[in-house]
Formats: structure tokens, sequence, C-alpha cells
């Protein structure tokens, strides 16, 4: 149900085409709900025979036509139903973590391998979710922008606040595995040292691993 209550929000700002609910998608929720191509299609068909949207074909480009979707008040009453309703929690599946409480079956070097990789990706991912942020404090958010436009000015102060803290919190959830890749790192080398301490061919005396 998330993701059709992500696409419903997408359309509460204007009506779209599949091909840019798909494009706004990736650019906005998608940040925060990744869903591909192949599930967005599906469900919004399902969406229309529910009566949550209406279509109709207009043009694309010079001689195409695509199909548009525009919300219901069905839709809206849906979105809204659904925006007040007690979240419905979810059991983690953590790969990294999953991989990591067994690490002892790992050679230290995939484990350190696998730990820096993870502690990029996170980074990598990080930077994107701040560079999110600076768009909503310029005021250069496409995507909050247009929103901004369809919503009334009395809501304004509260749309832009609410993209801003939960882009803040994912920050803060990255910095927070990031840390603990670099705990991880620093795990290994510390088991590495205290494995060589006890191996009888060096002597009892540390090597060091870095």
């Amino acid at each position: 149900m998330s993701l059709r209550n992500a696409l419903l929000a997408l359309l509460t700002v204007e009506p779209m085409t599949g091909y840019d609910l798909a494009k706004r998608f990736g650019s906005s929720v998608g940040n925060v709900w990744h869903a591909p191509d192949s599930q967005i299609y599906p469900e919004l068909r399902r969406m229309l025979q529910d009566g949550l949207l209406e279509s109709e074909e207009v043009l694309w480009g010079r001689k195409g036509r695509k199909i548009e979707y525009t919300i219901t008040d069905q839709g809206r009453k849906a979105f809204g139903e659904w925006m007040d309703s007690d979240l419905q929690w979810t059991r983690d599946r953590d790969p990294m973590h999953l991989r990591a409480a067994y690490f002892e079956y790992a050679t230290p070097d995939r484990a350190r391998a696998q730990l820096t990789a993870y502690r990029e990706h996170i980074g990598h991912i990080r930077e994107q979710w701040q560079q999110q942020i600076d768009e909503v404090e310029a005021g250069t958010s496409e995507t909050l922008n247009r929103r901004l436009q369809s919503v009334p000015a009395s809501q304004h102060r509260r749309s832009t606040a609410f993209k801003k803290f939960t882009y803040e919190g994912l920050v803060a959830r990255a910095d927070a595995e990031i840390a603990w890749a670099g705990r991880g790192l620093a795990l290994l080398d510390e088991l590495d040292a205290l494995d060589a301490a006890d191996s009888p061919d060096t002597g009892g005396h540390a090597t060091s691993t870095s």
C-alpha cells in the first residue's frame, strides 16, 4: 500500500503521465521508498480500477500520445485516511548487518572490503540526501516548489519544514551507519592484533595490520 500512497502523494500536486510519474518518483519519494517502473505502471492500472485515479489520452511530442493520470476525490480521501492511520511496522531486512553478525566466517580482508564498500555506498547516498536539504533551504527544490504551487500559502511553511525534517532524519541515519562501519573496521584491526598476539608463530608479539 505504500507504493500506492506514494503515487497518490505525487498526483496531489498535478496530473501526470506514467512516464512523468516514474521520473518524479525517482527524484522525490524514491529517496524514501524505492520502486522500479515495473511496479509503478501495474499499480497505476490497479488504482484506476479502484476509482482512485482518472485517465485520459494526451498529446506526447509531435505525433505520440500518452495516458495522463489525475487523482479523484476518492483518491484524495483514501490518501488522507492513509496519512491519518496508524503506521504498520515491518521487520527489517538488512543484508549488511546480517553479514556482519557472521564475519568470523569471512576472511578479515573480505570483511574489511565489505565494510569499506558499505561505508562508501552510504556516503554516496548521504550526499544525495544532503543535496535535497540544501535545495530545500535554498528554495531550488523543483519537486517542493511544484507542491508549493498546488497548496495554499498558509501550508507552505509546513510543507517545507516536513520535507527538510525527513531528509535530516535520513542524513542522521546515514551518519550512524557510516560511524558503525568505521567501528567495524577498527574492530577487525583489534581482533587481528589480538589473534596475532595469541599466535605462537609471532612469539606473543602483536603485528600491525595497517
